[in-house]
């Protein structure tokens, strides 16, 4: 019999790799350089030495396969391959695309690594397979002269070749200075620090924005400047669902290049994948990554369906079994060069690693909300970190408030006596029953829109929210502003759509259901939510949770509780996106602008721990019944125990006392929390080890003994399931379909306010406003005048108030004008005028006198300057002096002039709807030579 030895069996993995790439194997003595545009010749004799396979793109050489047995590190073996490459035999040296030979592999067959000496840092990386023959002509410059790695001097680059830098990385290196126009601050870093990151030569770099920050403007920006500037062939933009690369879509075809003035997709094409089919001349693409594993494995099509949810909602249907790809010849690893991956699920990182890994691309992340995996498979590489709180600061996003409402059937459950009726309804169907009690009915809050619908107290919660929405929410409003509602399930989302518009008394327009299961296309419903007036109110449970942007939402509120602190900062993005007045008003006409948004927490969300972990249930495709079967046959591996212990952990909730008394008696006393735990000792190595220590009754563990304790835990773990009737058990409680409906329970608000978190931090916020008054109120000329100490100046003028605007904006207060007088509106409502108003700078007059209590009451200062100017008026028709309308025209543009800029002079006829009117030479002709000494008494009356 033939030995196959490891070298062989390299060989053997390296040939079907470059095969698979296009390459031609043959033998030195067989070689035929015609049979194929790129041939591999094997054990070709070279000056220095033997090359493994020495690679020729039409009949010239052009580089060099160093093979090794699988297990052996490559990094020491790059030497080698170096040295191959400068020892063409001189006939060849001729005719070789470049000499020394620019293309160097490495490969086991297992892993390959590959070094372009054309590049200015030469590094070696790790490929899945081979480049095409085509493609490495394509990087090669023809009959150019490399320098030696021995001719370099310290930090001194390899030589450019021709009127641009010769490969990606090189062109990296040299990319202009960035065109600033249109980007805001944080999008301007993001860029910068990416192109940085790609000057390094870092394979991974992760772009951290907040929700809202213009994450994908900024991306499309950078892949603007990679196609034109480094000549990037092709981007792949990764999106987690459909609606998503629609967004996407959208996005690059309103750009405008900054320095060309016309549209991306008038000077690139961009293809959203609908189908498999590419379309070779685009320089984007766009699709899910669930798309791009079903093209890697040669599928004429993919079910479209299953990239309309959010990837991680998706895992149940499509498994979560790690995805394992092969080469292919129709996406060769060099088909992108960069692969920007948008806000996708965890599950990318580690299901779906292999997806991405394939290609021979820089990989660049987009998010919000960085997880621990998510920095994992960047390598740590963070360049941008952007978060929430600093893009309120910037203005970028709105800050939001959480507002709290708390009813008793929501805090404590309810109980409902036996006797009274229930409903009884159909999960899937909805067909709905009713039957009397035969015993009582407890149910706790986890239970709520799960097992038990209390109509009740979803209408306590609405009604709670319609009632504070005018005075406590939004006092300023008489609209509903756009309202997002978060619910549980389908089922959920369902029944609050039907109460929301019973309880505000609207149609079916006013509030509609927004989820996959909706019978309107959902895309159509979302923008209808997002550019028309109606519907005021949507409900949803993950369709618009991440992602989707829908600026004019001013209201989230949650009638769910969540789990991941990544999810909910994406939930909450939702809201925190800035929108233009105009754009604003066009679907909420009663509103000045969005100032911030309020969380509106039903269910205690904000206070309830989250965490993000990696999830324990790694058989989630598995059903319950066929896992407790593999269990029952010892069919099952560790990560079948492991999926058990969750789905066990989360049956305990959902057991009635009948079933928990029928489970102890099917496995023999135990709970099934306790059965899960000794399924999670069977799998803790601490256990086993311990369990090894007492077999060995003090000796030295031996392996076998850790194999025993192993087996013995196992056993004692699995055993329970070996009874039929708890297998039949379990499985009916997963089975349960229906959920009662209690219609006997009366809930009651405990509490509507806003968080006491927020309460005092604008407690906080007004107290050091007071204090830095009064520790600034001789230094600040404003001040100064302000506290009745003019020290020679009696009148206050714009620019002082522009200054003092200036010093509170500074670090460490950062405070504005906007978020003082929401403070202030928090802690004193019934004090507090114009809260949704537009602010204007002489606002901060108002500000002053209020915080040092010279005012009352707080009042917007151009409403202040129009009591007096109403009052002046008053006084002088006493006196018996009328004004024409021509007149009245420009006193009353006069006055409003005061409230916005603290007095007007005769150079301001010269601006706005004055000049406009004529100027100073038609207010001449109204007034006459009274005017002068007009402006001088109302400058003194109103600005007081």
């Amino acid at each position: 019999m033939t030995v196959v030895t490891p070298e062989q069996e390299a060989r053997e993995r390296i040939d079907g790799l470059l095969e698979a790439a296009g390459w031609a194997v043959q033998s030195r003595e067989q070689a035929n350089l015609s049979a194929a545009h790129g041939v591999a010749v094997a054990e070709f004799h070279l000056d220095t030495g033997f090359a493994d396979y020495l690679l020729f793109v039409d009949k010239r050489p052009i580089g060099v396969v160093e093979a090794k047995s699988a297990g052996t590190t490559l990094s020491g073996v790059e030497n080698q391959t170096a040295r191959y490459s400068d020892g063409l035999p001189r006939p060849l040296q001729a005719r070789a695309w470049c000499d020394p030979l620019p293309f160097l592999y490495q490969s086991t067959g297992v892993e390959t690594f590959f070094t372009n000496e054309q590049d200015p840092h030469p590094r070696s990386r790790r490929v899945f397979a081979f480049h095409q023959p085509q493609t490495l002509a394509r990087w090669a410059q023809p009959g150019a002269t490399l320098k030696g790695s021995g001719g370099l001097y310290v930090g001194e680059e390899r030589t450019t070749y021709g009127d641009q830098a010769p490969t990606l990385r090189a062109r990296l290196r040299r990319m202009p200075p960035l065109n600033k126009e249109g980007l805001w601050s944080a999008q301007v870093e993001a860029i910068q620090g990416l192109e940085r990151s790609l000057a390094q030569d870092r394979p991974r770099a992760l772009i951290q924005m907040a929700t809202g920050s213009g994450k994908t403007y900024m991306a499309v920006s950078a892949i603007y400047r990679l196609i034109k500037h480094a000549k990037a062939r092709r981007v792949l933009f990764m999106v987690d669902r459909t609606n998503l690369g629609r967004q996407a879509h959208n996005e690059f075809k309103q750009y405008v290049a900054p320095d060309d003035g016309r549209k991306f997709t008038e000077l690139y094409n961009v293809q959203h994948l609908q189908s498999n089919a590419l379309d070779r001349v685009s320089k984007v693409c766009i699709t899910t990554v669930q798309r791009l594993y079903s093209m890697l494995k040669g599928e004429a099509d993919f079910d479209a369906g299953l990239e309309n949810r959010p990837l991680g909602k998706m895992m149940d249907v499509l498994g979560d079994q790690v995805r394992r790809v092969a080469y292919s010849d129709y996406l060769p690893i060099e088909y992108f060069d960069f692969i920007f991956i948008d806000e996708c699920h965890r599950s990318i990182y580690n299901v779906w690693r292999q997806v991405l890994e394939y290609f021979d691309a820089y990989l660049i992340g987009l998010t919000a909300t960085p997880a621990k995996q998510t920095l994992g498979f960047f390598n740590g590489n963070l360049v941008m970190e952007y978060p929430r709180e600093r893009a309120v600061a910037d203005g970028v996003n709105v800050d939001g408030w959480v507002y709290r409402i708390r009813t008793e059937i929501t805090e404590q459950g309810s109980h409902v006596e036996a006797g009274e009726w229930v409903g009884k309804r159909d999960r899937k169907t909805r067909e709905q029953r009713w039957e009397r009690l035969d015993e009582d009915l407890d149910y706790e809050p986890s239970q709520l829109d799960r097992d038990v619908v209390t109509p009740d107290q979803i209408r306590t919660v609405v009604r709670a929210f319609r009632d504070t929405l005018f005075t406590d929410i939004f006092p300023d409003r008489e609209e509903v502003p756009k309202t997002l509602i978060f619910a549980k399930d389908d089922n959920h989302a369902e029944t609050i759509v039907r109460i929301v518009r019973e309880a505000f008394g609207k149609g079916n327009e006013f509030c509609r259901k927004i989820t996959y299961k909706s019978a309107q296309d959902p895309d159509e419903l979302i923008a209808e939510f997002r550019n028309s007036y109606f519907p005021r109110i949507a409900v949803s449970v993950d369709m618009i949770a991440t992602g989707t942007d829908v600026k004019p939402i001013e209201v989230l509120l949650f009638m769910r509780r969540v789990q991941s602190a990544t999810y909910f900062e994406q939930m909450i993005g939702r809201g925190t996106r800035i929108i233009s007045d105009t754009d604003l008003q066009a679907v909420t006409p009663g509103a000045h602008r969005k100032t911030h948004f309020v969380i509106v927490d039903a269910v205690g969300v904000v206070e309830h721990p989250k965490v993000d972990v990696g999830t324990m249930d790694r058989r989630r495709s598995i059903a319950f019944e066929r896992l407790l079967e593999k269990i029952a046959f010892r069919m099952a591996d560790a990560d079948d125990l492991s999926s058990l212990a969750v789905r066990l952990s989360r049956l305990e909730s959902e057991l009635t006392d009948d079933e928990r008394t029928a489970v102890l008696e099917a496995s023999g006393g135990r709970t099934v929390r306790e059965m899960a735990h000794t399924v999670l000792d069977a799998l803790d190595p601490d256990q086993v080890e311990a369990r090894a220590e007492e077999l060995a009754g003090g000796e030295p563990v031996t392996p076998e003994q850790i194999d025993a304790a192993r087996d013995e835990l196992m056993e004692k773990a699995v055993a329970p399931f070996d009874n039929p009737e708890l297998r039949e058990l379990l499985t009916n409680v997963k089975r349960r379909t229906e959920q009662t409906i209690d219609v006997v329970s009366q809930d009651a608000v405990i509490e509507a306010g806003y968080s006491v978190a927020d309460t005092e931090r604008a407690r906080q916020m007004v107290d050091s406003f007071r204090a830095f008054l009064e520790e600034n109120r001789d230094e600040i000329t404003a001040l100064q005048i302000l506290f009745g100490q003019p020290y020679g100046q009696r009148e206050l003028t714009f620019e002082q108030i522009k200054e003092l605007a200036g010093r509170i904006e500074r670090p460490p207060n950062s405070w504005t004008t906007e978020a003082l007088w929401k403070a202030y509106a928090r802690l004193e409502q019934d004090k507090v005028r114009g809260v949704g108003a537009k602010r204007v700078l002489t606002d901060l007059v108002s500000l002053v006198r209020h915080a040092v209590q010279l005012e009352d009451e707080l009042v917007p200062y151009p409403e202040q300057v129009q009591q007096r100017y109403e009052a002046w008026l008053a006084a002088q028709e006493a006196e018996g002096r009328a004004f024409s309308e021509e007149q009245r025209w420009w006193l009353d543009q006069i006055a409003q002039s005061i409230g916005v800029n603290l007095g007007v002079r005769a150079e301001d006829f010269g601006y706005g709807e004055l000049f406009k009117r004529g100027g100073w030479a038609a207010a001449q002709r109204a007034f006459g030579e009274e005017l002068p000494a007009l402006l001088t008494e109302l400058n003194e009356r109103l600005v007081v």
